[in-house]
């Protein structure tokens, strides 16, 4: 039941505050408002004020507002004319489309903004002694039996003294084996290791030869002040903003596995395993989400944000709207683009189910 109740309340925030966005830059411009909606299909319940129908609806999974004139080709009462999306400048209209993704950002920030300031920010000070952290699986120094605190002594009989000058014989090592002695508590033990060749992505994908070891740290959190929280928060979105961009061009490219890719249910799993660990650590993961959603809004494709903007980038270039026929086809592209890539998402959280 946590589970569900966590799945609702991220997905609840990141439409709200998405639908936010179009909704009250559409009325800062006097856009007439017909419906905001949290979720598709059949409304369940909700209330009209005004013009507007504010309604929360049978699925889960989206929501929109819908704004008087929206398709340029429908008929509009004269006394509407004033009040339409479609009269309205272009450039207005490209704010208003915009306006959701950038909420999402805005959310993200926001939320990075209450947990450094409440919270701080915790930071890894990194020893720069030759002590052993983290340990990988199945690489070289943990087949060879290192343990976590492990202090490497020497390499090949040359002492070693920080952490840079352990790395730096590694690197240097060419794939020879290496006799190492580590001190663990009051002993010393001498073992062999053969550093394995690997591409190392923080270098660019460069080659370099490893054993598969992190340098001990300690976790040290460090509070904040409203200016230092403001200028973090801003930072943290815009790392993760970078991150998720990466993340997409590489599942392009194909360099990352498209099956890391999930869905609904997903999201569900994450946010029940979030909501357990704590307010904190549900909300750090809302503000990740929110700024994947305005990421992916932002894509050049028909029925997103992203697609949008584009034909009304188009417009203003060639000062008049995209002709009916090239609007349809490229909205129907994208349906279908969109319908292949929920099968997709929903098809990879499945098959992760069953067989994890």
């Amino acid at each position: 039941m946590s589970t569900i109740i966590a799945f609702v309340v991220v997905l609840g925030v990141l439409i709200l505050f998405h639908e936010l966005g179009h909704f009250l830059v559409a009325r800062a411009f006097d856009v007439g408002v017909e419906k905001f909606s949290i979720g598709f299909g059949p409304r369940l319940f909700g209330r009209t004020v005004g013009r507007t129908d504010y309604r929360i609806s049978a699925i889960p999974l989206g929501g929109f507002v819908k704004m008087v004139g929206e398709e340029p080709d429908a008929e509009i009462a004269p006394e509407d004319i004033l009040v339409s999306f479609t009269h309205k400048h272009v450039f207005k209209r490209i704010l208003i489309v915009a306006a959701g993704p950038l909420f999402n950002f805005f959310l993200a920030a926001l939320i990075f903004f209450g947990i450094f300031l409440i919270s701080g920010i915790s930071e890894r000070k990194y020893s720069t002694e030759p002590l052993i952290g983290e340990i990988r699986e199945g690489m070289p120094a943990h087949e060879a039996g290192l343990k976590k605190g492990d202090r490497i002594v020497t390499i090949d009989g040359n002492p070693v003294e920080t952490w840079e000058n352990m790395a730096k014989m590694i690197r240097d090592c060419n794939g020879k084996p290496l006799s190492v002695t580590v001190r663990r508590e009051e002993s010393d033990l001498m073992v062999d290791i053969t550093p394995q060749l690997t591409k190392d992505e923080m270098l660019g994908g460069a080659d370099r030869y490893v054993i598969g070891i992190e340098n001990a740290y300690e976790e040290i959190v460090k509070d904040m002040g409203l200016t230092e929280a403001f200028s973090q928060s801003i930072l943290w979105t815009c790392k993760i903003t970078e991150l998720t961009v990466v993340v997409i061009v590489r599942v392009i490219k194909g360099t990352i596995s498209s099956k890391t890719i999930g869905g609904p249910i997903l999201i569900a799993q994450m946010a029940g395993e979030r909501a357990e660990e704590g307010a904190a650590s549900l909300f750090f993961f809302i503000a990740v989400l929110s700024v994947n959603l305005a990421v992916l809004n932002f894509l050049p494709i028909p029925i997103l944000d992203g697609g949008h903007l584009v034909f009304f980038f188009i417009e203003a270039v060639i000062r008049r709207p995209l002709n009916t026929k090239t609007r349809e086809i490229a909205q129907q592209a994208g349906l279908f683009v969109l319908i292949l890539l929920m099968i997709f998402v929903f098809y990879n959280d499945i098959t992760r189910v069953l067989f994890s």
